[in-house]
């Protein structure tokens, strides 16, 4: 299924690649990406030659109907492995444990360093739990990855995908072998991720911001709830609206 659904998707959006000789043909490595859509999960697979698994929350396998099934079936046909995302240290410890389960077997972990998709376009602050848990625990190289203008395809909220060609660049493996079990030290893991933020921010050509991407959604989420409240306000002091 892997191989229809990415020949697919390279027939209608011709991606175009940088840098895959910078996968390596056999052995486990992480592939940490920036993430701007929804889409990018199943781009990235879809120009390599090897399987790739990534983390994805759980409703996505467990949404009811026929819709539901279908989206589970995609899911499981591109790699994706469901994680429980009710407790936030529940779903980070899954995460880990299935990326080391992942390289363990010697295969490909795809993972996104932010954490969530960028609000705005935007390159934010890399969370140091997964990402950089899992290289140090397994000795695995990372490879960073840098998606280009998926945004642009499939914004959040739109269903139907603009026909348009994204870019991928690849990056040369990073070795952090120095640092293989400490992962209990939480500056290590933090030099970790930024160093690799880094060389995401260098492929992407994005503007990077220092906090959390979850943190810029929810300043985005008050300040049009404050617009909002500031609109209705309005309209009761002059329901005319002139």
């Amino acid at each position: 299924m892997k191989f229809s659904i990415g020949g697919s998707l390279k027939l209608a959006f011709r991606p175009w690649v940088e840098g895959l000789e910078n996968i390596p043909a056999e052995g486990p490595a992480i592939l940490a990406s920036n993430h701007l859509s929804f889409s990018d999960s199943f781009f990235l697979p879809a120009v390599l030659d090897r399987k790739v698994t990534f983390i994805a929350k759980a409703e996505y396998f467990t949404s009811p109907g026929l819709k539901g099934r279908l989206t589970a079936a995609f899911f499981k046909g591109v790699g994706q492995l469901p994680v429980d995302r009710s407790g936030a240290r529940g779903a980070g410890e899954a995460a880990i444990k299935s990326g080391i389960e992942v390289i363990e077997r010697g295969e490909l972990f795809g993972i996104y360093p932010e954490g969530t998709r960028s609000p705005d376009g935007r390159l934010y602050r890399g969370k140091p739990g997964g990402l950089a848990r899992v290289a140090l625990a397994t000795g695995a190289p990372v490879i960073p990855v840098a998606m280009i203008d998926t945004e642009k395809i499939q914004p959040p909220g739109k269903v139907i995908p603009k026909l348009m060609r994204p870019g991928i660049r690849i990056g040369k493996p990073l070795d952090f072998s120095r640092y293989h079990g400490m992962d209990g030290d939480r500056f290590i893991l933090r030099s970790v991720t930024d160093e690799v933020m880094y060389e995401i921010m260098k492929l992407s050509g994005q503007e990077y911001v220092d906090i959390y991407a979850t943190a810029a959604k929810r300043h985005i989420a008050d300040a049009e709830k404050a617009k909002a409240a500031g609109r209705a306000a309005k309209a009761e002091r002059d329901p005319s609206g002139a």
